[in-house]
């Protein structure tokens, strides 16, 4: 008997990508941040600022609200949304500094108070939301808005009418209104004003130095890890990325420390980015442990996480727990940068400007990282630095300028999710018709 060979039918490969293809799904995936990218440049260009003040005024802006934009990841990861209840945690911040103040204590040890104090306010406050984000389910993100507003409503009530009363009797003319019932609108922050950012700063080239061999190491040693072939393909063009940006980096802080350039001047609260840097490092460390992965399966699809044996409302309760701590102690950080405190007021963007600087990182209601937080602060607070300048360039009124920032941090938060929920649609509309 003669055996013939099993003919197999020929499996079609898939076309390879053209660059075309490639550069039109990366624009896609990535149009806000482009958007903005190009803004920013656009700005630059116009306001005619000199680098020196923007790369200083940026540095500032960046560390004094890089935690409030980190605080937003984890409840994204359990799939809980854009999280605008942070502003209740940046109102634990307030009154645990107002207490400080109160009591006399400066310095480091007054904003390390503050920090232990609004631990319990932080996590009170996490918990309730939790809780109730859990019974209103699909419609975390308006809830959690209505929910700010209705705290703000509280805490107002609570600093007008009851600080200074019977309620609270405290006596304090630094912090009172005149009446001796309410607490003033503006309150003084010197004793424990720039504590943090003055506790170590060091030139901008010798940090960009430090941070590139930080970079260098960091990435070199996950090249090593790493093999070459299979899923871990596309991470390598990651880390060979973040090699390149370290070289660059190192170059051009060596090529500033040889020259007369005024960037020399320029300082960096290395302090305060050392806390925003371990705050992005707890979220990137979160997502090895137990209850990380819970964040990501909890996030993915609720149903199957029960079924897993997960406990999926006491899951996204702790995250958003997480959430309004790290957010308080992000506040704290902000208020000690700018030395005063706006009692009726302070809190109330920091949830929208915070999300819109996440968003222009290239982060949606379901997915954003570490990495597009960062990306963000820097775009969000370049455009929210020159459009002033720019405005009075091109139209001759500084305040347009002021008009076009309000316009684009609510502007930015509809766009991104109008354009997720496009994404969306035209994912499942593809995914019908293969």
């Amino acid at each position: 008997m003669s055996t013939q060979p099993i003919a197999t039918p020929a499996v079609k490969s898939a076309p390879p990508q053209g660059l075309h293809s490639t550069l039109k799904q990366f624009l896609l995936d990535n149009m806000v941040t482009t958007l903005f990218l190009i803004i920013c440049a656009l700005g630059l260009w116009v306001s005619g600022l000199p680098l020196t003040f923007v790369i200083s005024d940026l540095i500032h802006r960046i560390s004094r609200n890089g935690v409030l934009i980190l605080a937003l990841l984890i409840p994204v990861m359990a799939g809980m949304g854009l999280n605008f209840a942070i502003t209740l945690g940046a109102m634990a911040g307030q009154l645990a500094i107002l207490m400080v103040v109160h009591w006399g204590i400066g310095g480091v040890p007054g904003v390390a108070l503050a920090a232990v104090l609004s631990i319990p306010m932080a996590v009170l406050f996490g918990i309730l939301i939790g809780k109730l984000l859990n019974k209103t389910r699909g419609q975390e993100m308006i809830t959690s808005m209505i929910t700010g507003m209705f705290a703000s409503g509280l805490y107002m009530l609570l600093l007008m009418v009851m600080v200074g009363s019977a309620v609270i009797p405290i006596v304090n003319p630094e912090i009172l209104l005149g009446t001796g019932v309410g607490v003033k609108d503006t309150v003084d922050l010197a004793i424990v004003s720039r504590a943090i950012d003055n506790l170590w700063s060091v030139s901008l080239p010798i940090t960009g130095l430090a941070s590139a061999a930080l970079m260098l190491l960091y990435y070199g040693s996950k090249l090593l890890a790493k093999q070459t072939t299979g899923p871990a393909q596309a991470r390598r063009s990651g880390i060979k990325l973040g090699l390149i940006a370290a070289v660059a980096i190192a170059a051009v802080s060596g090529w500033i420390m040889t020259t007369d350039s005024l960037l020399n001047m320029v300082t960096v609260p290395v302090a305060t980015f050392a806390l925003v840097a371990l705050v992005a490092i707890f979220n990137l460390f979160i997502i090895t442990t137990k209850i990380g992965q819970d964040f990501r399966a909890v996030g993915q699809d609720q149903h199957i996480a029960k079924v897993s044996g997960i406990n999926v409302d006491r899951t996204r309760i702790i995250a958003m727990t997480i959430s309004t701590v790290i957010a308080a102690w992000g506040q704290l950080l902000m208020l000690q940068n700018l030395g005063n405190l706006r009692t009726y007021g302070a809190h109330e963007a920091v949830g929208m400007f915070a999300i819109a600087a996440l968003l222009i990182g290239g982060a949606s209601v379901s997915r954003a990282t570490v990495g597009q937080a960062l990306i963000g602060m820097v775009l969000f607070h370049t455009m929210f630095l020159v459009s002033p300048q720019a405005g009075k360039a091109l139209l001759g009124d500084a305040q347009l300028g002021e008009f076009f920032r309000a316009f684009v941090a609510y502007g930015v938060i509809a766009a991104s999710l109008a354009m997720h929920a496009w994404k969306r649609t035209m994912a499942t509309r593809k995914r019908l018709l293969s």
